[in-house]
């Protein structure tokens, strides 16, 4: 070596003088395998039963779970339910609330007894060859399987609640308050038994309610047939219709030997309903006229001219079908509303060879308000016991009922041309009943045009199979009858309660969910009750032998009797009602058994669900105190459901809502907008993303959501939400890195604090109020964006950025101190903001600072946060401050893209502000906020060229490189670095290697 040569001092490494991050919390989360860790550690600590100990003497608030049905595994509507349900548990708990969350199913009805049959059928077997009681059993059994698997997939998913208890629908108690409270609209007047038509399942034998209902496209037959005008009319009708400006009296008989060629036409879908017809209906404001309908003639046919009667609106829709050209038609003359009124038709099947006069009977021709000119022809063929309007018109005009068709969707086997002929056959398809009734109208010189029609109809949601309107012997529940209960605060009847209920005592979240049950309620029919089915509680009531429905006596009403039958069901369940002798048991000594008869429907399964408030509610020492729930939460297909069976029982039996507050959610579709179906492959199983991602993600999926409306899911939104995850983890972690070591002893005081830190106190003021006024209102998706938001903007973007330097280099300053009290506020508060959301992450958030067997999140509430943290100044002042910060880092940005600059602490810019930003900026470390080694600020006019951004006009900056040497600590660029007695550092650097005894 020359002795010229001139040897340099290796830069020390001060990297392990730095306050570096340091965690144990992981980057990665591998969810799937350590949620199942915390899942076991809050069934080791009882975290549930902890919180309600430690709640005891709180407000409560009690969200009602709606029942799941408990046969077969959970589905992503599911998911989304229940995840809702728990938030809003969760949230109302760290509110300040008891928060009690019982969860339930629903265990009872058609769809368990369908597979238990299935099942049999597999094995050869018959459900008539065994015991009620026996198949009753299965069906039990088969709940109880199927209920054990949905509260573990439940559990997965994070749902907090008392799952060693509980409600099913099938408890001994649950049963016996179910008949108590059927015994209720028994005993206040509103059961009655009625024949009249219902929503029919020929497949599953029994009648259905509008919510086990759903629709789907098929195409149908049409046709258009013609009921002529009755020669030989039996009936002497009246009216009065004005001709050449008189008017006069015409009888029937005279109208109709005037009309005696004419037809009037009717359209339908159902041609199976025209052996029971019994009347035409029109609409009495619709336009008619009589149209001349002339064919020519073929080599093969003659010639043939017809007049028929149908509403001018639709004239032309209906001569097109039957293929008449334009020329082919002429209109006679009006036929007014009088006209029609009188005239009488007859049967299309009248005087048909072999129909032995089943429908030689006069047909009338009646107004009906139902009747519109939107499709058809403008008359309605009415079949009473086939249609809720056939049969309310039939009831005004005493119209007879029929009885054609049989449970099994057959004709009876008697009835001529057409016995024994299904409708919809037992496998579902349909029977050959409609092409044979087409072919008897064409046979007769009835059809008048035929063809096919797409359009919805409705089917079984449990076998998928259509269902029809048929006129069967039902159990109802009058929703219009003057109620003998003493509960009319809100009105005397079902209806009116429910409807008052609605208007003035339930809070709608969204508020469309007022006005769809409203709707509803002004519209519905009588409640059907009763099932012609095994699985379920009876309808537990006699009836007088040879006593007519009508009769005072026909049902048995008496207290002792009722109290009997509800002691045997708590003992014995409602199998008590099907053992042998039971009605000699439960009648004895009390009324002579050989006087009644015992009724054996079963309830429907909806009033099972909507009379849960009486036995989880009311009865439950954790129930609510005064019987009511402060929220149902379901979706919106509960409003024809779960939501309004409640309402109507409740309102039958305690005269009002059972809840103060119903909130909606939407359906979940595929990541195109699709429904869900197994067919098309595109399900999304809770399970499945379970086991990819972990059940946080699927929970932070729920909070993204609108969940008021319909909403998406998919791998790709999936894979977008799994990078939401990752960067509100990553605050967690800088969080839980730079907290290590901080005690109570590093606490700083608002007051002593720089402004950039009150700024964030003021932010989470705030922020406060946004979460609980959200949490409050059940906005999950605007409160998990306001923190998220927060996390990742004004945080990782902005004050963890610039605070970094301070917290990695200074020593024990105040500043860093300020600093470390903020980063405790923030975690304290971002970890139980979010836990309702996050449920496992934010407790391994929390562990990680506060260790220990009985530590959790989730036995915290969400802190108070001081109002006075709140300064609305200074929040103007540091979005300014930030805006022009924005300006800085645009200009830098572009330096660095031009690879100038690869850091920019290699920067010192000159930044031209106005007068008042000036004075903003006055006393704050700008380049700091910049992370800049220096910056010159000035009010100068800024010189052209400057770099500037559109919205913050009164800002521009021109670029200039930092002069001086880089701190081997902090790696600023400053004129100062190498004059210290530390080498290579900058003077507060070199301060807190003097802080920390290392040697210069």
């Amino acid at each position: 070596m020359s002795p010229d040569t001139v040897t340099e001092t290796p830069a020390p490494d001060y990297k392990s003088t730095l306050n570096l991050p340091e965690t144990a919390f992981p980057m990665r989360a591998g969810l799937p395998e350590r949620e199942p860790q915390w899942l076991a550690r809050w069934a080791r600590i009882g975290i549930y039963e902890r919180l309600r100990a430690s709640a005891a003497g709180r407000a409560p608030f009690i969200l009602h779970d709606g029942p799941p049905y408990a046969n077969g595994n959970l589905h992503i509507g599911h998911g989304l339910n229940k995840v809702l349900k728990d938030m809003v548990v969760r949230s109302q708990q760290m509110m300040g609330r008891d928060a009690r969350y019982i969860p339930g199913w629903d265990c009872h009805g058609l769809p368990i007894e369908w597979k238990i049959e299935e099942q049999y059928r597999s094995k050869g077997l018959n459900k008539d060859d065994v015991s009620v009681v026996d198949f009753r059993q299965e069906c039990r059994k088969f709940a109880e399987h199927w209920v054990e698997i949905q509260r573990e997939e439940f559990k997965r998913l994070g749902i907090t609640g008392n799952w060693s208890d509980p409600y099913l629908t099938m408890d001994f108690h649950a049963e016996a308050v179910i008949a108590g409270e059927f015994q209720k609209f028994l005993m206040n007047g509103s059961l009655y038994q009625g024949s009249k038509p219902v929503m029919w399942s020929p497949v599953e034998k029994t009648a259905l309610a509008e919510a086990e209902v759903e629709y789907q496209d098929v195409t149908s037959h049409q046709v258009w047939v013609r009921f002529p005008v009755a020669a030989d009319a039996s009936q002497p009708r009246k009216s009065s219709y004005r001709e050449d400006g008189t008017t006069r009296v015409l009888f029937g008989a005279e109208l109709n030997a005037q009309l005696s060629d004419a037809s009037v036409l009717i359209w339908t879908t159902t041609p199976w309903t025209i052996p029971q017809n019994r009347a035409v209906a029109f609409g009495p404001s619709i336009a008619y006229g009589l149209y001349q309908a002339n064919r020519p003639g073929t080599d093969d046919k003659p010639a043939t001219s017809e007049t028929v009667i149908l509403a001018d609106a639709l004239a032309g829709a209906v001569f097109a079908h039957a293929k008449f050209a334009e020329g082919d038609v002429q209109r006679l003359r009006d036929v007014s509303a009088e006209e029609l009124s009188a005239l009488t038709l007859a049967h299309p099947f009248r005087g048909l060879e072999g129909a032995n006069g089943e429908w030689d009977y006069d047909v009338p021709v009646l107004p009906g308000e139902h009747v519109t000119e939107d499709a058809g022809t403008g008359f309605v063929h009415t079949a009473p016991s086939h249609g809720d309007d056939d049969y309310q018109l039939g009831l005004r005009y005493g119209l007879p009922m029929t009885y054609n068709v049989m449970e099994d969707g057959s004709y009876r086997a008697d009835l001529p041309l057409f016995g024994g002929q299904h409708i919809i056959q037992p496998d579902g398809k349909e029977g050959p009943a409609n092409v044979s009734v087409i072919k008897a109208l064409a046979g007769a010189g009835g059809l008048f045009a035929k063809g096919k029609l797409k359009h919805s109809y409705p089917h079984s949601w449990r076998s998928k199979a259509p269902l029809i309107y048929r006129n069967t012997p039902q159990w109802f529940a009058a929703i219009d009858k003057p109620l003998s209960d003493g509960k009319g605060e809100y009105g005397d009847t079902i209806r009116k309660r429910a409807l008052t209920s609605i208007e003035e005592l339930v809070t709608f979240t969204p508020i469309s969910g007022r006005n769809r049950l409203h709707s509803m309620m002004e519209a519905r029919p009588d409640w059907v009750l009763s099932r012609q089915r095994a699985w379920g509680v009876p309808l537990t009531c006699f009836v007088k032998r040879g006593a007519k429905p009508t009769d005072a006596d026909f049902l048995l009403r008496n207290e002792e009797v009722n109290a009997r039958i509800v002691a045997a069901f708590e003992a014995e369940g409602a199998d008590a009602w099907y053992k042998d002798g039971s009605k000699e048991r439960l009648l004895g000594n009390i009324v002579n058994p050989d006087d009644y008869e015992q009724v054996f429907d079963i309830l429907d399964v909806w009033f099972d669900s909507g009379s849960t408030h009486a036995f989880v509610l009311r009865d439950r020492a954790d129930g609510s105190e005064d019987g009511l729930a402060d929220l149902y939460l379901e979706g919106t297909d509960q409003h024809r459901g779960w939501f309004h069976s409640s309402m109507l029982q409740a309102c039958g039996t305690i005269g009002r809502a059972p809840y103060r507050g119903v909130l909606t959610h939407g359906f979940t579709l595929d990541e195109k907008g699709m429904k869900m179906s197994k067919s098309l492959g595109n399900t999304v199983a809770p399970a499945q993303i379970v086991k990819d991602y972990g059940a946080d993600i699927l929970r932070l999926w729920v909070a993204q959501t609108d969940f008021t409306v319909d909403q998406r899911i998919g791998p790709e939104i999936l894979k977008g939400t799994a990078d939401s995850y990752r960067r509100l983890r990553n605050t967690m972690r800088f969080l839980l890195g730079s907290l290590g070591d901080v005690t109570e002893a590093d606490r700083v005081e608002p007051a002593q604090m720089p402004e950039l830190e009150r700024w964030v106190l003021h932010r989470l003021a705030e922020l406060d109020e946004v979460v609980r006024t959200g949490y409050a209102a059940y906005d999950f998706q605007g409160v998990f964006q306001a923190l998220f938001n927060f996390a990742t903007v004004d945080l990782s973007a902005f004050y963890f950025d610039i605070r970094k330097d301070t917290l990695y280099c200074d020593g024990d300053t105040e500043r860093r101190r300020a600093a470390r009290t903020v980063l405790v506020h923030l975690f304290d508060r971002l970890t139980t903001w979010l836990a309702p959301i996050l449920t496992f992450t934010m407790e391994e958030v929390w562990l990680e600072r506060h260790p220990g067997e009985d530590s959790s999140v989730h036995l915290q509430d969400f802190p108070t946060t001081p109002s006075d943290w709140r300064d609305e100044a200074l929040d103007t002042k540091w979005q300014a401050i930030r805006a022009a910060r924005r300006v800085v880092t645009g200009a830098l940005e572009k330096q660095r893209t031009a690879k100038v600059i690869g850091a920019s602490l290699e920067a010192a810019p000159t930044v031209f502000v106005s007068d008042a930003l000036a004075q903003a900026l006055r006393g704050v470390a700008f380049e700091d906020l910049s992370i800049t080694s220096g910056i010159v600020v000035t009010t100068d006019a800024a010189p052209e060229g400057a770099f500037r951004l559109p919205d913050v006009p009164e800002v521009a900056v021109v670029f200039a490189l930092a002069e001086g040497e880089k701190c081997q600590r902090c790696w600023k660029i400053l004129p100062d670095v190498g004059t210290h007695p530390h080498p290579h550092v900058c003077a507060r650097c070199d301060a807190a290697l003097a802080g920390l005894n290392v040697p210069a």
